[in-house]
């Protein structure tokens, strides 16, 4: 007979090993359809809107776990904040403690922008701000727009935008901004919590965070005109969405009821004003020449040699556009030979009032290249010395284009007139017949000299230069050279004739062919609203016009202390697909508009393209495309396999 005790033991044991089997194999919970919703507002102290708001600590608590991103840029209080706020995401709550003393009667907006994001999924919430009011009253209009640089209409991130009811000049420049935003990676920006009333708007890089013009060289925009802000009733239509296993569905298109805040599509076009600070930052000497470095564009300085017996030309000036790099060639032997020379050099340096003032330096300049003397050797009798020729470099290529002149730099300066030594002939049928040309040297660059002709379409020329016919400053003369250059056919070519409007009358113009990174390629001016572009190679090109109302040939910046508004560019929004053997005339004007900017540069040459940002939804109906497209193939291939198989059989 069995114990009943020991039954009773066995069932336990069993039990508990089923139990134990049982935990060890537990499934992974479903976990649900993904988290798609950004985090919400349970509560916020100060609520939303209060007013006659003394503390300067504010609680948002939220319905799940959040983060705060980057609050030091993200983060926009207005009005601005001399110190730094502390703000801190802990579990479900956000804190805000502002640091400067508040302002009595004066609207207060922290604006959130996409910094605050759920901890589990990172979903922003979006044009998230809390307002209120130390006053009676909360003010709620505001006006939004976008900031582009003026030469090139890129949009410009990170740029404060401010306003000051303040309307005098000096407001600026002297007093914080009243109200501020700073633009997203589109270049737009929203300022909220403005008064009624009439306004002036800037833009102002300002990492310094001033929140003022204090820097001439900061990069700022202005408009001319008064900004008066006010509501409007609107209706808009929201898409309301919700997610099942992973499938996003419409559930329904609502009207919205909201007050549209005006004005909403003002353009910046901001500027590096021209301004830098002068300066000498240094200067030194190679044996046969004399180098200024400035720390910015600058007129040329006046030097004088002294204590030596040079005569006035002792020298070559090269230098750059800019007279920032500055080199002197030293044309006499003995100065060449002299370890130190000193120089009188005035020259403009900016004092502390931002003025640009004459400064006098007796500058000391020594060869330290030069060698001690070393003790003569004994001369082998039949050891040769290696001969050193002047060093040419040019653009010549076998293949050349009819817009092309030719380029010929040398090492130093040269005494020989280039154009007595040039040879160019025309080559036909084996004959080499004499042609027509120029020889033009650099304005800046005296070493680099322009070979210009009118070149044959498939025209065969011979360049050359004999041996020893050019001789350096210091005596180096040339090797001799010859090279064959032959002229692309005219229908190689394509072109480009178009009409322009919208030019004020009376103000000359340009416009820029530009290739895929927006650098100009080739210049035409507009003549009787009309600009062409001949014997273009075969490829994709963009345009911008210039408005050249000062008539120099450049674009031109601004000047906020004059007044001045930078030079106005506009682009074509469209590519001009240039072929071989094809003439683009477009029946169309391209109607310059003034009034947008925002909407006319070609994304594709855009460089400060937005960032491309998903929300979760937008993942999710992405996922569900790709998975659609991987079933169609996948029953496309079973398909193609069914075929072949019933061929096969067939043919048995």
């Amino acid at each position: 007979m069995i114990n009943k005790n020991l039954i009773y033991r066995l069932c336990l044991f069993c039990f508990a090993v089923t139990g134990l089997h049982s935990c060890a194999n537990m499934a992974s919970p479903s976990g649900g359809d993904p988290d798609v919703e950004p985090p919400k507002v349970v509560r916020m102290s100060p609520v939303q809107g209060a007013t006659n708001v003394s503390t300067r600590k504010m609680e948002i608590i939220f319905d799940e776990n959040v983060n705060v991103l980057n609050p030091s840029e993200k983060v926009i209080i207005a009005p601005p904040q001399k110190q730094n706020p502390v703000i801190m995401g802990v579990n479900r709550k956000v804190s805000i403690t502002l640091r400067d003393t508040l302002i009595p009667n004066t609207t207060y907006t922290i604006d959130f922008t996409d910094a605050i994001v759920d901890m589990n999924e990172n979903n922003p919430l979006d044009n998230f701000s809390l307002s209120f009011s130390t006053g009676d009253v909360v003010d709620s209009l505001g006006m939004s727009g976008k900031v582009l640089m003026a030469n090139n209409l890129e949009p410009m991130k990170g740029i404060y935008v401010g306003l000051h009811s303040n309307q005098s000049d000096t407001a600026f420049t002297k007093v914080r901004f009243d109200r501020i935003s700073r633009t997203n990676d589109k270049g737009e920006f929203t300022i909220r919590g403005v008064a009624p009333g009439e306004y002036k708007l800037y833009a102002l890089d300002d990492p310094a965070k001033d929140f003022m013009y204090k820097n001439p060289a900061s990069t700022i925009a202005f408009l001319d005109s008064v900004i008066v802000p006010y509501p409007e009733r609107s209706v808009r239509h929201d898409t309301l969405r919700s997610v099942v296993k992973e499938i996003v569905k419409i559930d329904t298109i609502i009207e919205v009821n909201y007050t549209k805040l005006l004005p909403d599509n003002i353009t910046l076009r901001a500027f590096s004003p021209d301004f830098q600070r002068e300066y000498l930052q240094k200067h030194e000497r190679q044996p046969n020449k004399l180098i200024y470095y400035f720390g910015a564009k600058t007129v040329l300085p006046q030097i004088e040699l002294l204590g030596g017996d040079a005569t006035e030309d002792w020298y070559v000036l090269e230098r750059n556009l800019t007279n920032d790099s500055l080199t002197y060639w030293i044309k006499d032997q003995n100065l060449i030979k002299t370890d130190t020379l000193t120089v009188k050099t005035a020259y403009l340096q900016t004092d502390t009032l931002n003025r640009s003032v004459w400064k006098t330096d007796t500058l000391k300049f020594f060869d330290r290249t030069r060698k001690k003397k070393e003790k003569k050797k004994e001369i082998v009798e039949d050891e040769e010395e290696l001969m050193k020729f002047l060093e040419i470099q040019t653009n010549i290529s076998s293949t050349w284009d009819t817009f092309r002149d030719i380029i010929i730099e040398f090492e130093e300066p040269i005494t020989t007139d280039l154009a007595e030594v040039v040879k160019l002939v025309q080559m036909k049928d084996s004959v080499e017949t004499a042609i027509d040309f120029n020889v033009v040297q650099d304005s800046l660059n005296p070493r680099k000299y322009f070979v210009k002709h009118e070149w044959a379409y498939g025209g065969e020329y011979l360049f050359s230069m004999d041996s020893a016919t050019v001789y350096g400053l210091y005596g180096l003369f040339n090797k001799g050279m010859k090279t064959n250059m032959k002229v692309k056919a005219k229908d190689q070519y394509g072109s480009i004739k178009m009409m322009i409007e919208g030019i004020p009358e009376g103000t000359r113009a340009f416009v820029e062919l530009l290739n895929g990174t927006d650098q100009p390629v080739r210049r035409s001016l507009v003549k009787n609203n009309l600009f062409m572009f001949a014997d273009l190679p075969p490829g994709k090109y963009y345009a911008r016009v210039i408005l050249d109302e000062n008539n120099n040939g450049k674009w031109d910046t601004g000047n906020y202390y004059t007044g001045t508004q930078p030079e106005i560019v506009c682009y074509y929004s469209n590519a001009f697909d240039v072929r071989a053997k094809w003439s683009i005339e477009l029946d169309d004007a391209w109607v310059i508009d003034m009034t947008d900017f925002a909407k006319q540069k070609p994304l594709i040459i855009t460089k400060n393209k937005p960032v491309a940002r998903k929300t979760k939804i937008q993942m999710l109906e992405e996922k569900a495309r790709q998975k659609d497209q991987a079933a169609q193939a996948q029953q496309r291939g079973t398909s193609s396999q069914a075929q072949g198989l019933s061929g096969v059989q067939g043919l048995r």
